[in-house]
């Protein structure tokens, strides 16, 4: 089974987009995941990371729930 991580940035506010992350990973995925955790950061981070291995960074990708949904498809 596969550990999710979605890392967020709490002073930035980005706890509803990790939230919306996570909400549609479980929804995909949610029978072959053992967890889906968020952690919290801080200096704007936003990844999304499958066993350890980031899979999506928002310093390089732009925020798109369907795209991120696909790499995490791709690891798992």
């Amino acid at each position: 089974m596969t550990a999710i991580e979605i890392e967020y940035c709490v002073p930035c506010g980005f706890l509803d987009r990790a939230e919306e992350i996570q909400h549609a990973l479980l929804e995909q995925f949610g029978d072959r995941l053992d967890r889906v955790a968020l952690v919290t950061g801080d200096h704007g981070v936003l990844t999304v990371a499958v066993d350890g291995d980031v899979v999506w960074d928002k310093a390089d990708d732009d925020y798109d729930v369907d795209a991120i949904t696909r790499r995490v498809r791709d690891e798992i």
